[in-house]
């Protein structure tokens, strides 16, 4: 298997003190997945392609799903409240997010990050269809979780880019409305 690049500063900085179960949606080839699972707690992998996870895919904790989430016709969504930590990077289907909100247990965080609007000036994704709107995430959490820390802008590294992320928490009393 090739080196896989490191988890996301982001998803690190809001990870230290995460409980489990943990949702990893579009893990690739596992970059988060892997370092909830060195922490030993319950992780749910999704993509529609788990080949690149292969070499961990007995782990006992590990449980990959592997779905399209963008057909119609594929039922599979998180269970609501299932899932201590939601983690999101790189992927955007906007059809998913209420869902993914949903899944986050009180007391739960949902940690997101991804492209946004102007990133086509620095390549792909440039389709609107794949690239937030300012403060959209916030939009998606709004009376559902507090946001605890929000960033829209451009980064540097580890390439240029325009992105949108969010750590966001449920209220310990907060349940699906």
């Amino acid at each position: 298997m090739s080196a896989l690049i490191p988890p996301s500063t982001w998803v690190t900085r809001f990870s230290e003190d995460a409980a489990g179960p943990v949702l990893d949606i579009a893990c690739g080839a596992g970059r988060h997945s892997r370092m909830f699972l060195a922490k030993a707690m319950d992780v749910t992998a999704v993509d529609r392609d788990v080949s690149r996870m292969a070499d961990i895919a007995d782990h006992p904790l590990l449980t990959l799903i592997a779905t399209d989430l963008e057909t119609d016709g594929d039922a599979w969504r998180p269970a609501p409240l299932a899932f201590k930590t939601v983690i999101v990077t790189n992927y955007l289907w906007r059809p998913l997010l209420p869902s993914l909100v949903e899944a986050v247990a009180p007391g739960g965080r949902l940690i997101y990050e991804t492209f946004a609007q102007g990133n086509a000036r620095f390549g792909k994704p440039s389709n609107p269809a794949f690239l937030l709107s300012p403060g959209e995430l916030q939009n998606a959490v709004e009376g559902k979780m507090k946001v605890a820390a929000f960033e829209h802008g451009m980064i540097s590294t580890p390439q240029p880019a325009m992105i949108q992320r969010i750590f966001a928490v449920k209220n310990p009393s907060n349940t699906v409305s």
